[in-house]
């Protein structure tokens, strides 16, 4: 995208002073010199952005006086933002961020049905005649927040997945930026996928791979699952839906597997919940915020260490089916009232809006080493056969002193690149360490291996990770930190597993960066 400000407007004078005939907006330089026709793809109270005869450019609305019938009135000027995409983010995670920046700001917000899949807020300050913003809502799928980003129809994207890669590389060919940057890429709540049944379902845990295996149809009675001889009857979001997109991505697409054609979708949720409740040979996959009245299942492996997905697991990513919550944002500028939304998003008071609508928050939480018994536990019963006593006290001696962040850091399959949630917590711990939310004595990267290998090879892989992870959020502070915290890093390998290694995604569960405190 071009910009053009109006002290460097001459060096285009020959090619932009064009006529506004059959154009909607013209912008004339204070000089006279400069005139800028085409249509107004957008004003954010500060810069136009106009198409014209040479491509889209953005204008600096100081240096030019606006003719036509698409000016913004600049008294009353009245910011919209456009969103589109998950249904379960515009009617609980939005709404409940809006009404608490509204609160802190001292505005109200007035919510209104545009249409059947649309509505608004408008917000006000009682002192002013105009609206300060209008946020409209386009009540849908992540597939379509993602086309009408592309199709300039909406601003920002609510998706409940991560970003595929052909949206990715559409977007970038569109001129949107990588929307895979940290900073276009905006977390704002956690959940995560859950397999639930009716509450009287005598089955009380299920692994990934026996998960695959029911969601593809592979096996189709609760007796593979030491269960009751009845068949399962299969529940689903629709097909189009970020949940049941982020299962393929998550569960099948790794497995090389596809979903059982006699799947039952529905295309709300508490109807889905509600069908599973009311079943007890049904088994239904959905979230953790909207489980309602099921149970949810536990992920179990074959060495017997079982996973529940919890605030605690679900921040940690100890829980291996993690489903963060983002909104994307092109490579443009959104209006001042839209970033001040933005940057509330990652406050305390907007996390505690999150938790309140039910969500898992982001907010750092300290786990003392007290609470790590199972964790301990686990690491005696289930470590490596090199893993020996020596290891073991080296690790509990060097972490005993310390909490443990609820910050965890993982990486992508088959790769050292963090993952997506990674990539926001790294941005996460850079600010709290240079605003000086998080003030430790001593901040330890504890980089920890799935079991493959040898373990002095895993030990060595670890503490690489651990420095990886640290660099990273070292070079994401735009100040500095204060010299009087100590920063070190540890590799112990596959001392401390969360999972078994016998599939997948227990090793990737394993691989991990960890942060402790004191």
């Amino acid at each position: 995208m071009t910009r053009i400000r109006a002290a460097l407007a001459v060096l285009f004078s020959v090619l932009l002073a064009v006529s506004a005939t059959a154009q909607d907006i013209v912008l004339t330089s204070h000089d006279g010199k400069i005139e800028v026709s085409g249509t107004l793809l957008g004003f954010d109270g500060e810069f136009y952005r106009v198409d014209t005869q040479f491509g889209e450019l953005t204008v600096d609305g100081s240096g030019v006086t606006c003719d036509g019938p698409a000016c913004p009135n600049l008294t009353d000027f009245v910011a919209e933002v456009r969103f589109s995409g998950s249904s379960v983010m515009a009617e609980t995670v939005l709404p409940a961020l809006i009404i608490g920046f509204a609160r802190q700001e001292g505005l109200t917000a007035t919510p209104s049905r545009v249409d059947e899949r649309s509505f608004a807020y408008e917000l006000r300050r009682p002192e002013r005649t105009a609206p300060l913003a209008r946020l409209f809502f386009r009540v849908g799928t992540t597939d379509q927040g993602f086309a009408d980003l592309m199709d300039n129809d909406a601003d920002i994207v609510m998706a409940q997945r991560e970003i595929r890669d052909e949206e990715r590389n559409a977007a970038e060919t569109a001129g949107l930026g990588d929307l895979t940057h940290p900073r276009h890429a905006r977390i704002v709540a956690l959940d995560a996928i859950v397999p639930v049944v009716a509450p009287e379902n005598t089955v009380q845990q299920i692994s990934p791979v026996d998960l695959v295996r029911v969601l593809s149809g592979e096996i189709t009675n609760w007796t593979d699952l030491e269960g009751p001889d009845a068949p399962f009857a299969l529940h689903m979001p629709d097909a189009g839906s970020g949940l049941s997109q982020d299962v393929e991505d998550q569960l099948l697409r790794p497995a090389q597997a596809e979903l059982s054609e006699g799947v039952l979708r529905h295309q709300r949720n508490r109807d889905l919940v509600q069908a599973v409740a009311n079943d007890p040979f049904a088994i239904g996959i959905t979230t953790q915020a909207a489980s309602g009245p099921t149970r949810a299942l536990p992920l179990a492996g074959g060495c017997g260490h079982a996973l529940a997905a919890t605030r605690q697991s679900i921040k940690t990513e100890d829980y291996p089916l993690t489903s963060p919550m983002f909104l994307y944002l092109p490579q443009r500028r959104l209006p001042r009232f839209a970033r001040q939304f933005l940057a509330y998003t990652r406050s305390a008071d907007a996390q505690m809006a999150i938790r309140q609508a039910g969500f898992v928050d982001q907010a750092t939480e300290n786990l003392p080493m007290g609470l790590q018994g199972d964790r301990l536990a686990n690491a005696i019963v289930s470590g490596g056969a090199e893993v020996g006593l020596e290891e073991l006290q080296h690790m509990v001696e060097t972490l005993r002193p310390l909490s443990r962040l609820s910050i965890s850091f993982r990486f992508e399959p088959g790769s050292s690149r963090p993952d997506a949630q990674s990539r926001s917590n790294i941005l996460q711990l850079a600010q709290a360490l240079e605003s000086g939310s998080l003030t430790p004595r001593k901040l330890v990267f504890a980089g920890f291996s799935d079991g493959d290998g040898g373990a002095s090879a895993n030990a060595r892989i670890a503490h690489r990770r651990a420095q990886t992870v640290r660099n990273a959020v070292l070079a994401a502070v735009e100040t500095e930190i204060p010299d009087s915290i100590e920063i070190t890093t540890e590799g112990f390998g596959e001392a401390m597993p969360m999972a078994c290694d016998d599939t997948e995604w227990g090793r990737k569960t394993n691989r991990r960066v960890e942060v402790w405190v004191n």
